[in-house]
């Protein structure tokens, strides 16, 4: 398998309007993209404009809306991806520059996919002791769970995956262990990164309650991933900031 050809983007969506623009301007900016392949939860905001408009610029759009849940979205874009090596990315991420070009130079003949580490981004936060935290600790979450913020993936290794409809969480976690299981790497990009703007809207108590919910429910009770919940409370504490910034600008 060679990189001289472009590869399809894998896009999952639901109401991404307040970063999606920035996010889709990195994304044809860093990667050689053949087609963006998004799957939209029924979004009630702008995003079918917005990615309407890159439509109208780039002519390589697949919308596709997928109501079902995460996992099966997930199922959806693998079995609408066709090149040979294809990219998961996350519609709430800005991609580092040149992340294709650094990504690729991990690509080997044993390694399955290449993960760039992603930075929640909290304004006004400049600490760089905590800073280095968060980052050691996406890459402890990312060994524990796998992750598809920013993922290029050996396309060939998921024909045959067929992801359980109930993982709407954790599918990452499917994922990256059934590359492991078929006997590839997943290794973690040292100089590949993305930033990670999460929607507001998470940073409520009703919705904080309804995340916490599905965690506990595909991390624990379906994947048995119980290591993760060691990072429990240091996740909990960045939520914490993010919520106070929120609440209190």
């Amino acid at each position: 398998m060679s990189f001289n050809k472009p590869i399809d983007v894998v896009m999952l969506t639901k109401n991404s309007e307040n970063i999606l623009r920035e996010c889709l301007r990195s994304i044809y900016k860093n990667v050689p993209v053949n087609r963006l392949i998004v799957l939209d939860a029924s979004s009630t905001d702008r995003t079918y404009e917005i990615i309407n408009e890159f439509n109208r610029e780039y002519r390589n759009v697949v919308f596709i809306t997928e109501k079902g849940s995460r996992a099966r979205a997930r199922q959806r874009g693998i079995e609408e991806a066709d090149t040979d090596w294809f990219m998961f990315v996350d519609s709430d991420v800005i991609l580092c520059e040149d992340w294709f070009r650094r990504a690729i130079k991990y690509s080997g003949e044993d390694v399955g996919a290449i993960w760039g580490l992603n930075f929640d981004v909290t304004p006004n936060l400049r600490n760089e002791r905590f800073l280095r935290l968060l980052a050691l600790v996406a890459r402890g979450c990312f060994n524990l769970r796998g992750g598809m913020h920013d993922t290029l993936i050996r396309r060939e290794i998921l024909e045959d995956i067929k992801i359980p409809e109930q993982l709407h969480a954790y599918e990452d976690a499917y994922i990256t262990n059934w590359i492991k299981k078929k006997g590839y790497k997943v290794v973690v990009g040292e100089d590949i990164y993305c930033l990670h703007y999460r929607p507001t809207r998470y940073y409520t108590i009703k919705e904080s309650v309804s995340l916490a919910e599905t965690e506990i429910k595909c991390g624990l009770i379906y994947s048995h991933i119980y290591k993760y919940a060691l990072y429990y409370p240091l996740l909990t504490l960045n939520w914490l900031i993010q919520f106070l910034n929120k609440n209190l600008s």
